[in-house]
């Protein structure tokens, strides 16, 4: 057999495999670098635990307090009703205990004078665990953490949100807050930007006066995924929960004392999340995550 012979034989049995071969180990297409990133769902439950017993009988109604001026946990609807994640919440654990629930609206800073003087058995209002707050009151297992995050316009080339990455890089924080501290403390390499307000930060932002914003990550997705960004920014990296800077997370404030309460919101809690309910709920209130 001639060489040209052996060559058109080569093409051919080559021409004949390939396509089986690609079939059997496809090669994934790349994903464009802005393509929308997918949602992390969190989750703070075991699915090993088993639940503490419920007493129902000693939990006859839960008059839940909250507040209506914090978009997208608690807020006013058209109507003046609360709407928003804490409230839907709030509702779905009663349903889930098959109890009668109330929700009542208070001003942020008399929610737990309120509590305080049994005009209601729990606050679901976007209440941080602190120390002070354990020390007073029985609260839930975390439902949400607060992390921070950093948000980069759409067009800035960065992959990455590590000291590393963003060596020589500016980045805006709001001053006197614990995203300040954080980057003070660990991004050295990069040039701190101070703000007086988180307006401010984000108008430097967008305005292209610093290459990054780090703040708090709750804030951020409803910004990002609000009319107020202009569709300018996307998030950068992974998300930062170190407890010594950006706390213990959220969670349902009770009486001390009260253990049957808080018993059966906790077990109301994992249940949700077993059955998908809070991951419903989550993504309703955080289309675009904060993870």
């Amino acid at each position: 057999m001639t060489l040209q012979a052996v060559l058109a034989l080569a093409m051919i049995t080559a021409l004949a495999c390939g396509p089986a071969r690609a079939q059997q180990a496809p090669i994934p297409s790349p994903r464009p670098p802005d393509a929308a990133p997918q949602v992390i769902i969190p989750s703070y439950w075991d699915p090993r635990r088993r639940s503490e017993r419920v007493d129902m009988t000693r939990v006859p109604q839960i008059r839940f307090l909250t507040e209506d001026d914090y978009p997208p946990f608690n807020f006013a609807g058209p109507e003046g009703q609360p709407i928003g994640f804490n409230v839907d919440l709030a509702r779905a654990l009663c349903e889930e205990l098959k109890v009668p629930c109330t929700i009542q609206v208070r001003r942020w800073d008399t929610l737990l004078e309120s509590l305080d003087r049994n005009g209601g058995d729990a606050i679901i209002a976007a209440q941080a665990i602190t120390p002070e707050i354990r020390r007073r009151y029985e609260v839930s297992d975390r439902y949400l953490e607060t992390p921070a995050r950093f948000v980069m316009r759409r067009d800035t080339a960065l992959a990455d949100a590590t000291p590393e990455a963003l060596a020589g890089r500016s980045i805006a924080v709001v001053t006197g807050t614990a995203h300040e501290a954080y980057v003070q403390a660990f991004f050295r390499g990069s040039a701190i930007r101070r703000y007086p307000t988180l307006v401010e930060a984000r108008k430097a932002l967008s305005g292209r006066d610093v290459d990054v914003l780090f703040g708090d990550g709750v804030s951020h997705a409803f910004w990002l995924n609000g009319q107020a960004s202009a569709d300018c920014c996307r998030f950068l990296g992974q998300a930062f929960t170190e407890n010594r800077y950006f706390g213990e997370g959220l969670a349902v404030v009770m009486r001390r004392g009260n253990d049957p309460l808080r018993i059966a919101i906790n077990h109301a809690l994992q249940r949700l999340w077993e059955k998908g309910i809070y991951t419903d709920l989550y993504l309703k209130a955080f289309p675009v995550g904060i993870y």
